[in-house]
């Protein structure tokens, strides 16, 4: 557990929906990569709030997610989820290959 699951909220912007739709990602996956996944990298530095990129396998389908932290309100933001691929990702998708 990596303590995401402790927020009262999360918020799904116009591009996250955009996307899970496109590639067929259901919010339940989405909450679920949040909740138990794991914390591949920290973007203290995103505005309005710090970020994460986040991995989890979800019924055998690798899901990454990248999510801000509202800790004024106690929200999750949710800006993109997408499937990684082998051809970006190695280490089990969670380093990006050398380009």
């Amino acid at each position: 557990m990596n303590g995401n699951d402790s927020f009262d909220k999360i918020f799904y912007s116009n591009h996250a929906v955009k996307q899970m739709f496109q590639r067929e990602i259901l919010t339940e996956e989405v909450e679920f990569v949040i909740k138990k996944g794991e914390t591949i990298k920290n973007y203290p530095d995103d505005k309005p709030y710090p970020s994460k990129l986040l991995f989890a396998n979800c019924k055998g389908r690798p899901l990454h997610v990248v999510c801000s932290f509202n800790l004024e309100e106690n929200t999750i933001i949710v800006i993109t989820a997408y499937e990684p691929t082998l051809d970006v990702w190695v280490n089990n998708f969670k380093e990006k290959k050398n380009k």
